[in-house]
């Protein structure tokens, strides 16, 4: 059953207390990667054979097996994709930054300028659950961006294939090419490339922790969007609200996995328990009941505020990943949200929604890094130059002063090659 606590009643450890998963797989992972930078497509094979049950001839999707998968979608489930993917496109589409150039009366111009990552990564989990949603959520903003190639790797299934809606997604976002390969050793082989795999610039995608593990230690080599921990999500209602939602709201992240944490801080004791009784009765309809109870269980928990003021004090503390405002005006509280990955706001706005239909995006900030990270959009697949242009009189009018600086930090050379274009006529 879910823990109940009172905030000031309880040690303030307790209240703040976050999963981390305790099994070191640093090991375990370097020895992957280090093996499939050694033997590449014979190394995914083989990992393909141990891990997923499977002996593949081929890495990649051929774009009949995409057509394939499209054609022979459900209709409806396809309207829904667009549908999303419209919606996703249109708030992405407000993200596109362009470049800026100053110009002085002196003829000095500065600038910045904006260019796509060429290649791009796409992490799209398997196993547990097959994730269309992320290939929208990924792929979309990259092509907003620009970006020439996006390669998509994914866990293949037990009859070698890869899960159908998966394809038809990647074909609605505009996937260019798909590898059937999960785990740290897709992670190694978009990093440094295979006789199959082009090497990329950039991986994005959540996964479990031998992908975040494996992300964590190629980055360097190529960029990444964030190491993701388990989902969270965090509920801040009254006790206006219906008691099965908000319950239905928390199930609806802890059925991701056993280390997902569902959180509601609420200002009142009664709405706590009945919130609290709501979810055992919802809980065995659930079709993922041990995955969702084992999260309630370890890492659910109900903190009673004294207010909602308190309350959105606490979710800053905490940073969630999901914030739901379920309030009658929460648009008065929004300022006061400093740290949270994406918010929803008001009743009727579950944060399914997020998930999978609205359009921001729901590749979030997890472990209260939304205190310093933001949810993945267009700018994670773009990259800033700058540039500056300085006539010969603009440079004269401030070599000395160059010169100077570089003085005081014991460079020299630095201030000769300023005062150097001074001296000599050119």
């Amino acid at each position: 059953m879910i823990k109940i606590l009172k905030f000031g009643e309880v040690s303030i450890d307790e209240i703040f207390a976050r999963v981390h998963p305790t099994a070191s797989v640093e090991g375990g992972v370097a020895e992957i990667i280090a093996e499939v930078i050694k033997n590449k497509d014979g190394a995914l094979k083989a990992y393909a054979k141990k891990f997923d049950g499977v002996e593949l001839e081929g890495l990649e999707v051929s774009q009949a097996e995409i057509d394939a998968a499209y054609k022979n979608a459900d209709r409806d489930f396809v309207a829904v994709l667009e549908e999303a993917a419209a919606n996703i496109r249109e708030f992405h589409s407000r993200q596109v930054r362009e470049g800026f150039t100053i110009k002085r009366a002196d003829g000095v111009v500065l600038g910045q300028k904006i260019t796509p990552i060429e290649k791009v990564g796409l992490y799209v989990p398997g196993g547990t659950a097959a994730y269309p949603s992320t290939v929208l959520m990924d792929a979309i903003p990259a092509k907003i961006a620009g970006c020439k190639e996006i390669v998509m790797v994914t866990p293949p299934a037990k009859n070698g294939g890869v899960n159908p809606d998966i394809l038809t997604a990647a074909k609605v976002a505009g996937v260019n090419r798909i590898f059937k390969v999960g785990g740290a050793q897709a992670i190694a082989a978009l990093a440094y490339g295979t006789e199959s795999i082009p090497k990329v610039d950039k991986i994005v995608g959540p996964g479990n922790a031998f992908v975040a593990e494996a992300k964590k230690q190629v980055f360097g080599k190529v960029s990444i969007d964030m190491i993701a921990g388990p989902s969270e999500i965090l509920v801040v209602a009254d006790d206006t609200n219906e008691p099965s939602h908000i319950a239905a709201d928390l199930l609806s992240q802890a059925e991701h996995d056993k280390m997902a944490s569902a959180v509601l801080v609420t200002d009142s004791a009664e709405f706590a328990k009945a919130v609290s009784e709501e979810l055992e009765k919802q809980l065995p309809l659930l079709p993922r009941y041990e995955i969702a109870r084992k999260s309630i269980d370890d890492h659910g928990k109900i903190i009673v505020a004294s207010d909602l003021m308190q309350a959105i004090e606490i979710a800053n503390e905490i940073a969630p990943e999901h914030l739901e405002l379920c309030v009658d005006d929460p648009f008065a509280y929004l300022d006061k949200v400093r740290h949270a990955g994406s918010i929803f706001m008001g009743k009727h706005c579950p944060e399914a929604l997020g998930d999978y239909f609205a359009g921001p995006n729901h590749t979030l900030p997890t472990s209260g890094t939304a205190k310093f990270s933001s949810p993945l959009s267009v700018d994670d697949f773009v990259k800033k130059s700058q540039f500056s242009y300085y006539t010969k009189e603009a440079l004269e009018k401030v070599a000395d002063k160059i010169n100077l600086f570089a003085g005081r930090e014991g460079l020299h050379a630095h201030g000769k090659s300023a005062v150097i274009r001074k001296d000599t006529n050119e």
